[in-house]
């Protein structure tokens, strides 16, 4: 998949300088949120762009045994706590408070990308997104997703797949 050129506005995020840097192709998607912001930022961007729920993904922070964990899930799921401790072999994960996940991160909530945070984090992607062609994932802003290979993000973040999403309606976050 193509670069897209012309993104220089953008390219100051430190996802973007990831990118950009390393050399892997992606795509940028640049777009506004709907001033009706129900369910979220990823599910508000499935419905502006008019994507599939299932390729894109949010990023979400955890702590599992008191350190630090990303989990990576798609828009319409949750992370599951359990399996997301699992994982990275630890006894217990719950969600970070969003104040903590942006001074870490140095991203917004809403905008926190799964690259380029402020320092590299056990990062856990939900194992749909492995054989995928391409997935959205936050481009380190509200508004700006990028599109990649799912095996790209894993090696830039030195990630993992595994199970660890969740459906809406059977709990987890």
């Amino acid at each position: 998949m193509p670069k897209k050129q012309g993104a220089s506005r953008s390219a100051a995020t430190p996802a973007l300088r990831v990118l950009e840097s390393s050399g892997t192709p992606y795509e940028l998607i640049e777009y506004e949120h709907s001033d009706v912001m129900e369910h979220g930022f990823a599910l508000d961007t499935v419905a502006v762009l008019g994507l599939n729920p299932d390729e894109v993904f949010k990023t979400l922070l955890a702590e599992a045994d008191g350190d630090p964990v990303v989990g990576v899930v798609p828009a319409s799921h949750h992370m599951n706590l359990k399996q997301l401790a699992k994982a990275v072999k630890a006894k217990h994960a719950a969600m970070m408070d969003p104040s903590k996940a942006e001074r870490l991160t140095g991203y917004i909530k809403g905008g926190i990308s799964p690259l380029g945070q402020r320092k590299l984090y056990p990062t856990v992607i939900d194992s749909s997104a492995e054989n995928l062609p391409s997935m959205i994932v936050s481009g380190g802003k509200r508004s700006l997703s990028v599109k990649l290979s799912p095996h790209d993000l894993a090696h830039l973040t030195h990630g993992q797949f595994a199970p660890v999403a969740t459906s809406s309606h059977t709990g987890g976050r």
